[in-house]
């Protein structure tokens, strides 16, 4: 569960990591897609890949916490690594329930359900697992519709991914699920709904095991980094599905445990105007 540090942590290029932040804003803002950054501005390992992302936070503004990409053997092999990777949430993408979510400027255009932590207390450093679950005031339905800037996200790699906010974008954080300390979450099950058809089914078991040990990865990986797991963040853990595909004008629903006994999240994608 533990993240190792990268011995290169303390000798970041903050000017490599600024241009980088730089060029990756130009897409997020212009929309258009990166085919390849210039070889001066790309991160050469995941700590520079992290200080890009810092850097590239500086230019969207306020974060409220993370999201884990390649949380399942599937989707490191998609995207060719061998561990997740964090990524800030920023303010500007957040979404609720009901809400008429923006498509047009989706690339990888996928939704996935996930299971979304908020924490009640900041996290030390070296913090046992029952003490990490004791910080963590209530679990969540959430869907995610992560994104890339990359025009190739799946060979870009992990350290420019990193500096990418591991394909953040945005997301819908949905109600609490009551008693959840008490839920074998490995096998509590998912489904994703589009347009009233249902098109994926998967389980807690599809996030590196248990979306549990998802967020305890997250609580070590950051000390690495500076950083701690700070009190107030949402941490949504990884998808428990396969991505599934959807378009502007879609009507998306999620549900978690058997018929949805456990909650559900459903929006409606918005269409160009």
């Amino acid at each position: 569960m533990s993240a190792p540090h990268d011995p290169e942590l303390d000798a970041v290029d903050l000017v490599r990591a600024d241009g980088t932040a730089g060029a990756l804003w130009q897409a997020w803002t212009t929309g258009e897609r990166i085919t390849s950054l210039p070889e001066l501005l790309q991160p050469r390992t995941l700590a520079e890949g992290f200080a890009a992302q810092q850097r590239l936070a500086e230019r969207a503004g306020p974060a409220y916490g993370w999201k884990l990409a390649a949380t399942a053997p599937a989707g490191q092999a998609h995207i060719g690594v061998d561990e997740p990777l964090p990524g800030l949430l920023f303010e500007r993408f957040r979404h609720a329930p009901g809400d008429v979510v923006p498509a047009h400027d989706l690339h990888m255009a996928v939704a996935e359900a996930e299971f979304a932590f908020r924490m009640r207390e900041t996290v030390e450093p070296g913090s046992s697992v029952p003490a990490l679950l004791d910080a963590v005031a209530s679990l969540h339905v959430a869907v995610e519709l992560p994104d890339s800037r990359f025009a190739a996200f799946e060979t870009a790699g992990a350290p420019q991914l990193l500096a990418d906010a591991a394909c953040a974008s945005r997301f819908v954080l949905g109600a609490q699920i009551a008693g959840w300390r008490d839920l074998d979450l490995s096998s509590t099950c998912t489904a994703l709904w589009i347009n009233g058809e249902e098109v994926a089914r998967g389980s807690g078991a599809a996030v590196l095991g248990d979306p549990r040990t998802a967020l305890a990865w997250l609580a070590d990986a950051l000390p690495s980094y500076g950083l701690r797991l700070e009190a107030g963040s949402v941490v949504t853990t990884g998808t428990t599905t396969v991505p599934v595909p959807i378009a502007a004008g879609d009507a998306v629903r999620a549900t978690f445990g058997d018929d949805g006994v456990l909650g559900e999240v459903a929006f409606t994608l918005g269409r160009p105007a």
